[in-house]
């Protein structure tokens, strides 16, 4: 209702959230193929095909670039020791340090996102002249990803050790591959398809069989060649504990020394040059890119695991503090230690009314039915174009008086009710909000209290047979009455709704009347009321039923106006964080609390979802559902003490997990758009809801129609 020059709400920034959550996946999920790195050896597929005898039968240095494949063996009493599956930043320096002790090199097959873990280990391998190969970027098998995949797995590798070292490998062992007479016809076409990158498959002679622990007895004497003949030797230096392979190596190396065997790398051993080249500058920087990249999206996982702790122990801290006002608040209103002296001075109910039709009559109707001994009723129309004035005044009802007013905006037909009222106690109502017989009497009770300046009621949807209408009545109960007993215990009630709300007439004079210059003027009065130094209480038994938007689109507009609003009163009421008294206890509690809650969290909340989303491809489908099973029962059990103290049923509970699906996410996407406007200094107009009327239908019918 309130005029406001506006400038067309900002759309560019979803675009910009869409590309931002596309990002944070494409990371994430980064993130998850590298941190998903496995281990081990062993054929992949038992009952796969045999690859050519050619393959199968020849050496284990495989060059299959021409038409035949081309296969090597280690002369006799040559051993090439190859690790698989490091660089690991506790085994890998152990391994070397045998190494250096005895003299003898060896070929390193490493993991490429291990590469950009740890670099200087790489550089090490090199320094102490070994030699280094491919074993893909995330152990990948080769034979089971596809070939896109594939090529990004060897590139990547190539990359992260051009990166580190300035040096690109030429060898490649595929992960999962062990002896030669072991070859799949798939893991064949797989080195068939990586010699066309210019790849040297690399197979092995002696399996040790290291990643299964057999014993140091078992591994040495898997790598002890017989006869005196060559061989390459597949052991492993990361993917897990390799206590057992550095203590085999400690007795191995000097045995078969003294047995006049040499310990040299893969290209040496068959009298090949160095099998790593020098890397072009634009190799370098692509691999440094990846490292940066690798390394940003850890960060990243690592933040968004962060912000989901923070989030699980914020929420649980909430419903903790929830539960326990609500407690202090029933016992407070239901048994309370003193009987009050009952309050029956005169009252007026101010009813702003902008096409209001669909309702006016049912409001003002239930307001007379009210059992309150001294009753005035004014209805401002502010500039109707519907017959709102008209139609109350056929009513000619004893006790209603209407005023008319050019349009000018809730706000100031607030103030033109206040200056017409008669009596000091004033009741604030919106025009599609119906009364029960005992609202008034209930709400006004509180004011026995001379330090009680305001009082909150209990607002309920009226229109709730759908399940967008179900959804905010749950969040009515679960969120706004469970907030406002937390707030009235902790004494910094930072809204009073316009549907429902008493006032002292003396404490509106006293801070200028209803102010105009935010959208949420219900909020920036209350907060102008406990920064008077007035108490502003909840009462629990003064139910006001309001019809509530009744479609998305609706919803969405409302929302946006009060979170708007919100953040325009926050900011009006910044300086209540320095004040004592009730102002101060509005700036240390309420405030915080809805810059967490209604602004934070919710911004974060789309960056959440897409978590899960990441959860749901990379982790255990058992530990996801378990997870969201855990936090559905957390919600149910507020939602159900929620509707307990409200004494509502339980059937809308059904809806909790849908509402999760959808409604959650309307809610927070307001937020975003909210922020946004705020940001980019655009001015947000009044958008009325389009009323149907739903509420007029409880005139009469009391807690039955719950």
């Amino acid at each position: 209702m309130a005029r406001h020059v506006a400038r067309p709400d900002p759309r560019a920034h979803w675009l910009l959230l869409l590309l931002g959550l596309f990002v944070l996946l494409a990371a994430l999920s980064f993130n998850g193929l590298v941190t998903n790195v496995g281990g081990g050896s062993g054929p992949s597929d038992a009952y796969a095909s045999p690859a050519p005898r050619q393959a199968s039968d020849g050496g284990p240095v495989l060059r299959l670039d021409g038409p035949t494949p081309v296969a090597r063996r280690m002369p006799a009493r040559t051993v090439a020791l190859t690790f698989d599956d490091g660089p690991d930043p506790r085994w890998t320096p152990q391994v070397l340090d045998v190494l250096r002790r005895n003299h003898a090199h060896a070929t390193f097959f490493v993991v490429g996102a291990r590469v950009d873990e740890h670099p200087e280990l790489v550089r090490r391998i090199l320094a102490e002249g070994h030699e280094i190969g491919s074993h893909t970027f995330t152990h990948a098998d080769l034979t089971a990803v596809s070939r896109w995949r594939a090529r990004f797995e060897l590139a990547w590798t190539r990359s992260a050790v051009a990166g580190a070292t300035g040096r690109e490998v030429t060898l490649l062992r595929p992960p999962f591959s062990s002896i030669t007479t072991s070859l799949t016809g798939p893991q064949y076409q797989a080195l068939r398809d990586a010699a066309g990158t210019g790849h040297v498959g690399v197979l092995a002679d002696r399996d040790t069989k290291d990643w299964q622990r057999p014993g140091v007895p078992a591994i040495v004497r898997a790598a002890s060649p017989p006869g005196g003949a060559g061989a390459v030797v597949l052991m492993h230096d990361g993917g897990g504990d390799r206590s057992q392979t550095v203590a085999a190596l400690d007795q191995l190396l000097p045995r078969l020394t003294r047995e006049g065997y040499r310990f040299t790398t893969v290209s040496a051993g068959i009298g090949a040059p160095d099998s790593t080249v020098p890397a072009t500058a634009g190799a370098r920087l692509s691999g440094t890119a990846l490292r940066w990249a690798q390394g940003g999206a850890g960060w990243l996982a690592g933040a968004m695991n962060l912000l989901l702790g923070v989030a699980l122990v914020l929420g649980v801290a909430r419903l903790a503090v929830q539960v326990f006002c609500a407690q202090l608040h029933v016992r407070r209103v239901r048994r309370p230690r003193h009987r009050r002296p009952e309050v029956n001075a005169p009252v007026s109910v101010i009813v702003p009314a902008y096409n209001e039709a669909a309702n006016i009559a049912a409001t003002v109707r239930s307001l007379l039915a009210s059992a309150y001994p001294a009753l005035e009723v004014i209805v401002v129309d502010d500039g109707s174009s519907d017959g709102t004035a008209e139609i109350v005044e056929r009513l000619r009802l004893r006790g209603v008086r209407v005023i008319r007013q050019a349009n000018a905006g809730k706000p100031a037909a607030l103030n033109t009710g206040i200056r017409a009222a008669r009596a000091d106690l004033l009741v604030l109502v919106d025009g599609d909000t119906v009364f029960q017989p005992d609202t008034v009497h209930r709400l006004v009770q509180g004011f026995a209290d001379p330090t009680v300046g305001a009082i909150s009621g209990n607002t309920k949807v009226a229109n709730r047979r759908r399940l967008l209408g179900r959804w905010q009545h749950l969040e009515y109960v679960i969120g706004f009455n469970l907030d406002r007993r937390m707030y009235d215990v902790l004494e910094c009630m930072p809204t009073i709704p316009g549907a429902i709300g008493a006032f002292r007439r003396e404490v509106l004079l006293a801070v200028g009347g209803v102010p105009a210059d935010t959208l949420a003027e219900d909020t920036d009065l209350t907060m102008k009321v406990l920064r008077a130094g007035w108490r502003v209480v909840y009462e629990e038994g003064a139910i006001a039923w309001t019809e509530a938007p009744s479609s998305l689109r609706q919803l969405w507009r409302q929302r946006y106006r009060w979170c708007y609003g919100t953040m325009q009163a926050m900011w009006k009421h910044r300086h209540a964080l320095s004040e004592r008294g009730a102002g101060g206890r509005l700036g240390r509690r309420g405030l915080p609390y809805l810059a967490v809650f209604q602004i934070l969290l919710p911004l974060t909340a789309p960056a959440v979802d897409i978590f899960a989303l990441y959860g749901l491809l990379f982790l255990p489908w058992s530990a996801l559902v378990l997870a969201w099973a855990g936090l559905l029962l957390l919600q149910g059990f507020t939602a159900a003490y929620a509707l307990r103290l409200d004494r509502e049923r339980f059937g809308p509970l059904w809806t909790l997990p849908l509402q999760q699906l959808v409604y959650r996410q309307v809610m927070y996407l307001v937020v975003v758009q909210s922020v946004v406007t705020a940001v980019v200094g655009n001015r947000l107009r009044w958008q009325r809801m389009v009323r149907t009327g739903e509420a007029a239908a409880l005139v009469g019918a009391g807690p039955t129609a719950r």
